[in-house]
């Protein structure tokens, strides 16, 4: 027998799967958590770029497309981690979906 709490996610999952399984979902779902690891980096680049010019170009002897593509680098490591937190998360809930569903008709069928 199913508790109240697996009966709940198999009939929320039935209704959420195919709305979540969709790249744009996933991507915008993950969006916050991948910000949170990916501003702070972002803004330090920016911090140093902008308060302290002379520091930076001493420092990296390089030419001046590095910044921007320090900041094309960890825009797409945001995106990336996104969408893959997401799509793990969503794998998992679709395996206990799997897993719950299996048990019910094991269940319904003795």
């Amino acid at each position: 027998m199913l508790t109240k709490k697996e009966s709940d996610f198999l009939i929320h999952w039935e209704k959420v799967r195919e709305q979540e399984s969709g790249f744009l979902s996933k991507v915008s779902r993950g969006l916050p958590m991948a910000m949170l690891f990916g501003l702070p980096i972002i803004l330090s680049l920016i911090a140093v770029y902008i308060l302290s010019p002379d520091w930076y170009t001493k420092v990296s002897k390089s030419a001046s497309g590095v910044f921007e593509t320090l900041i094309l680098a960890v825009s797409l490591i945001i995106l990336f981690f996104s969408y893959f937190r997401m799509h793990f998360k969503w794998e998992m809930n679709e395996q206990l979906y799997l897993e719950l569903k299996s048990r019910l008709q094991k269940e319904n069928a003795a």
